[in-house]
């Protein structure tokens, strides 16, 4: 009788110590993802202020954020990560195009 209960109390206590760990490993997701998109709109944002939006940063935004309300951090995170780097994109070319202009005057 005291061998079932120490393997039913084994058998609990590794249950909760996975079940802890599973949750843990969310929330890093989570947070991972929040700082992931965090740093994708202020991209956007910069590249809003440059008056140079793109709409696939738009997108890839909306898709990040589906992806955390159906609780897949993995992607979320990966689709803010991919804002962020076309947010990014769009402020490199803005900047790069300020002056091109002048490359194309006639002189």
């Amino acid at each position: 009788m005291k061998r079932n209960m120490l393997k039913s109390t084994l058998a609990l206590t590794t249950g909760l110590l996975i079940a802890g760990a599973a949750s843990a490993f969310a929330a890093d997701s989570e947070t991972d993802f929040k700082a992931a998109y965090a740093a994708a709109e202020a991209a956007n944002k910069e590249a809003a202020s440059l008056r140079n939006q793109w709409t696939t940063t738009a997108a890839a935004l909306t898709a990040a954020k589906k992806a955390a309300e159906s609780g897949n951090f993995d992607q979320a995170v990966a689709e803010s990560k991919q804002a962020e780097a076309l947010a990014k994109a769009s402020i490199y070319q803005a900047e790069s195009e300020k002056g091109a202009w002048k490359a194309l005057e006639i002189h």
